[in-house]
């Protein structure tokens, strides 16, 4: 069973989920914009002990604790590792106060439908035990909408659903991300399916059972206020999608009850390059704009 004192925080904790969960295909961008070019490793195993040290130095700094951040969403990698000594996991909880979930998805399959659907996640079940042996709260699976397909939007919510079921039979809570491409003409034609598609699935989801919504931040302001109050839905998350730390703020801001689980917008003017006084000077800031767009509603 979930932790309760994690239940709470993620259910009323006035703060933000930080997304340090970059996956081997976006690792190489996120650490050229940190400074650290392809130039830097030869390997594999290279380029995950850098994007491991650029995530443990942020874990560390001394604004991102439970004041403003109330979780944090890992990769399968830096789960497996430790921060300051400790598995990743129980440092993140026991000495900063931040719930930890983590990212289960196996990347996407071809664009069919307007969707890209989640590849097959065979080893999910063995997954998840290892992520409640090791402390961790909650999961995260990311899908995509790149058109206002009814249909494709069905079948993208039904998948995301269903593999939302076998997740919380092993007491974890799933994050359901069905992200929205930001640049699509027709976005705000897709959200409204999106709106209808989740509502329908949250309808049937058994009594006392929560899950927890990441959504890309919609064209009209307060979009998917129905599903913050969902009594199946623990708390709703917006990714930052491609907006600049700014724009998605702003947006943030005016959407109740809807907090950030930003990943490049949270990195955004960090460099391996800074000394730990301007690291950390600069990381801070980021956690206080990103706090405030947070709690603005």
């Amino acid at each position: 069973m979930p932790n309760q004192a994690q239940i709470e925080k993620m259910r009323a904790g006035n703060g933000f989920v930080a997304a340090l969960d970059q996956s081997g295909g976006s690792t190489p961008k996120a650490l050229g914009l940190y400074g650290v070019g392809a130039d830097a490793y030869g390997s594999d195993a290279e380029m995950y002990d850098l994007i491991h040290a650029m995530r443990a130095r942020i874990a560390q700094a001394p604004y991102f604790n439970g004041d403003k951040v109330i979780g944090a969403i890992l990769f399968e990698m830096t789960m497996d590792r430790q921060i300051a000594g400790k598995p990743s996991p129980s440092y993140l909880w026991e000495d900063r106060g931040v719930v930890p979930f983590l990212k289960v998805d196996k990347g996407l399959e071809e664009e069919a439908n307007g969707v890209r659907l989640m590849k097959p996640m065979p080893d999910l079940d063995a997954l998840c035990a290892r992520a409640v042996e090791v402390g961790i709260f909650g999961t995260k699976m990311r899908s995509v909408i790149d058109a206002a397909s009814e249909t494709g939007i069905e079948a993208i919510v039904a998948q995301q659903f269903d593999v939302g079921r076998q997740i919380l039979s092993h007491g974890l809570i799933p994050i359901i991300e069905p992200e929205v491409t930001i640049t699509i003409a027709d976005k705000a034609e897709a959200e409204a399916l999106l709106l209808a598609a989740l509502t329908r699935h949250l309808d049937k989801v058994p009594a006392g059972t929560q899950v927890m919504l990441k959504l890309t931040l919609p064209e009209t302001a307060n979009h998917y206020k129905s599903l913050v109050d969902h009594p199946a839905v623990l708390r709703v998350v917006a990714l930052s999608g491609g907006y600049s730390r700014d724009e998605a703020n702003t947006r943030l801001s005016q959407n109740t009850g809807i907090i950030a689980s930003f990943s490049r917008a949270l990195t955004e003017g960090l460099s391996v390059s800074q000394s730990d006084e301007e690291f950390n000077a600069t990381i801070g800031a980021t956690i206080d704009s990103i706090h405030r767009a947070s709690v603005a509603g």
